[in-house]
């Protein structure tokens, strides 16, 4: 038989298929998020994403050692508030000695050159788990980005390297580069969680940190899974307003949103492969449905493939390692 074109000559060897593929991951393309707790040489496993862990710091520290060893350059940092702490201000999220900046300044001090972000939003510190400040039952707007604007500087003050705004509160963006200008915080970025959908994939990350909302739902500030325009529309305006960084999270049941996304903005974008997508491939896994290794490479191609620069992600250890081999 004669055929003019042969497409699987493409396809023959693992080395042709190395050089002609279009989508190669590296360490570079991660994000990974780390949970922290009070205490000393605390270190939980969060029973809904088996093989990760909230630590205390001194645990934390030694793990960004071994992240930036492995080649690693940037993490996301998430606390852990006690209960005592919380109330409908978010006021300990711009204590100066809270244990997000302690945090911040140790990691610093350790490993001077990781790259440093900081989740902002008031769920972890606030006592109705909302992202913003409830007045008679509803998440006001205009009082959270006030209170968003302190806990950017703060997080600034104390050394950060990125502040990551993932409330969803309208204006927050533009406020926070303004804050951050006016205070000479000039080298601060912000990566902005513009297409932040209300999906039902986030529940072992409140697990982790304790910040289910006490009531409700987050539908009136997260987006609805239906819309696609609506991210394309955010995702414009935040870096109109000063982003420089736009993201979408979830990442594998949107991977069509992080397209249109990489199509609309000339900044760099990024995804977040949730706690819940993590929990499906380990629960598969241990029931021996999938190959755990392979599940965690073609997720993490898919979502570049589909466009995102930078992927935050529970697996970015494990993969880091896989593609060492």
């Amino acid at each position: 038989m004669y055929l003019q074109r042969r497409n699987r000559i493409l396809r023959q060897t693992p080395a042709i298929r190395a050089m002609v593929a279009e989508t190669i991951l590296t360490p570079n393309d991660f994000i990974v998020p780390l949970f922290i707790d009070e205490g000393q040489g605390v270190e939980t496993e969060i029973a809904s994403m088996p093989g990760y862990f909230r630590r205390s710091l001194d645990g934390t520290v030694r793990e960004v050692r071994e992240l930036w060893s492995l080649g690693i350059k940037c993490i996301l940092l998430f606390v852990k508030s006690k209960d005592e702490f919380k109330d409908n201000t978010g006021k300990e999220a711009w204590n100066p000695d809270g244990l997000m900046q302690r945090s911040i300044r140790a990691i610093k001090d350790a490993v001077p050159e990781m790259l440093v972000m900081t989740d902002v939003a008031l769920d972890p510190y606030s006592s109705y788990g909302h992202d913003g400040i409830v007045e008679n039952g509803e998440i006001v707007n205009d009082p959270t980005v006030e209170a968003l604007i302190r806990m950017s500087l703060s997080h600034a003050a104390a050394g950060a390297d990125w502040v990551a705004p993932s409330d969803m509160m309208d204006g927050r963006i533009g406020a926070i580069r303004k804050a951050l200008e006016e205070n000479n915080y000039t080298r601060t970025g912000i990566m902005a969680y513009s297409a932040k959908y209300a999906s039902c994939f986030y529940g072992p990350f409140r697990d982790a940190l304790d910040s289910a909302p006490g009531f409700g739902d987050k539908k009136t500030y997260q987006m609805d899974p239906a819309n696609r325009l609506e991210a394309v529309k955010e995702a414009v305006m935040d870096v109109e307003e000063g982003a420089d960084i736009v993201m979408v999270k979830p990442a594998l049941p949107y991977l069509d949103i992080i397209r249109e996304v990489k199509n609309a903005v000339h900044v760099p974008v990024s995804a977040y492969n949730i706690s819940g997508e993590y929990a499906l491939i380990k629960a598969a896994a241990k029931m021996g449905w999938i190959n755990e290794e392979k599940a965690i490479l073609e997720t993490l191609t898919s979502i570049k493939r589909a466009g995102a620069d930078l992927i935050a992600t529970y697996f970015a250890k494990d993969a880091v390692k896989l593609l060492n081999k």
